[in-house]
């Protein structure tokens, strides 16, 4: 029903904003990382899922469109509730929750706090083929972190070096010097394959 609300920031916490629209102050329940985000603002638009249930009608803020959606696929699970899905947000980003979904990754799941190993295999299984459609992301760029040796490693690999050949040569490259940039580590790369 509603997609955003923009307006001064009223009031900020770690799990939940007020943003004052029009002097009607509206309650938002946020996850950790809009928080980080939105530290420092006097306002702020965020984007909108609404929860109405019988005893309360619940709206949950989001930064971005992203988050908002992974949160609606990750409520779409069976047994992961609103509360657990900003819980993941909060441990994890969007994006560190798509990469985790698309490569199996059950321990990142099963890191963040009433996720057991049955409900991330689950969120895994239900979610896998939703986010490979939707997204653009190969096999190849699943990272776990976002270093300069990962991204120079997926470049490589982009190239159409061989992987094996490439993760050796870079993680060699990167032990040596981890200050390096991706273009750094790319030309260095380069130079021994």
């Amino acid at each position: 029903m509603f997609e955003y609300i923009k307006g001064d920031l009223a009031d900020l916490n770690p799990t939940s904003a007020v943003i004052d629209n029009n002097g009607i102050g509206y309650y938002l329940n946020i996850s950790l990382n809009t928080y980080s985000k939105l530290s420092g603002y006097k306002s702020a638009q965020l984007f909108i899922h609404q929860v109405i249930r019988d005893d309360a009608h619940l709206l949950f803020g989001f930064i971005d469109v992203k988050e908002r959606e992974i949160f609606r696929l990750l409520i779409s699970v069976s047994g992961v509730g609103a509360n657990t899905a900003r819980m993941m947000l909060s441990s994890l980003s969007p994006s560190e929750i798509q990469t985790a979904i698309l490569s199996n990754n059950v321990k990142t799941l099963q890191g963040v706090k009433g996720i057991g190993a049955k409900t991330a295999q689950r969120i895994i299984i239900e979610l896998k083929d939703k986010l490979a459609k939707d997204s653009d992301i190969s096999e190849i760029s699943l990272q776990q972190d976002n270093t300069s040796k990962d991204e120079a490693l997926s470049a490589l690999v982009m190239l159409g070096f061989a992987k094996n050949s490439v993760t050796k040569v870079v993680d060699k490259l990167y032990k040596a010097n981890p200050e390096s940039s991706v273009e750094e580590l790319i030309k260095l790369a380069l130079k021994q394959l």
